[in-house]
């Protein structure tokens, strides 16, 4: 079997919180609302015995595009003062296809997301040599994490 990626965890301050924005902006479903207590071995944060909150969220795939939202019971991780407004190195860019921008933007606006960039078009050509028309948002989750949200926008008749 290939290796694939199937999920991404995020550290988040509030894992129901973070739930119901995945679920209310992206159209994500939980999958799995679990707690953890740690080993101390396999995860590169906390220590040995520091329970934690696990909720994976899950796309249309059944399999890859999965989210993991982890967060520290107890002890509670401390959070940054202030949430980044700025991708940094080190940072992941989520990027999400979507048949509603605009919707998107606005559950997203709607829930305190910080937006970056309001909907706009943009197009590209892809490794076939067919011109792709696009349109997108950008903004940051309630935890600071980036995403691009884009849509395939349909050809005009000519």
């Amino acid at each position: 079997m290939p290796n694939i990626v199937k999920r991404t965890t995020l550290m988040v301050r509030d894992a129901e919180a973070s739930a119901r924005w995945y679920e209310h902006v992206l159209g994500m479903k939980r999958w799995l609302d679990t707690p953890f207590t740690l080993s101390g071995i396999g995860l590169a944060a906390g220590k040995a015995g520091d329970r934690t909150r696990l909720i994976v969220m899950q796309c249309e795939d059944p399999v890859i595009g999965m989210i993991g939202l982890l967060q520290w019971v107890e002890p509670p991780m401390e959070a940054p003062a202030t949430l980044p407004r700025r991708v940094a190195f080190g940072a992941p860019i989520f990027v999400v296809a979507s048949d509603d921008v605009r919707g998107v933007h606005a559950r997203a606006r709607t829930l305190g997301s910080h937006i970056h960039a309001e909907p706009y078009e943009w197009s590209f050509t892809d490794p076939a040599g067919v011109k792709k028309d696009m349109r997108a948002c950008s903004f940051f989750d309630l935890d600071g994490y980036f995403y691009e949200v884009n849509e395939t926008v349909p050809a005009v008749p000519s």
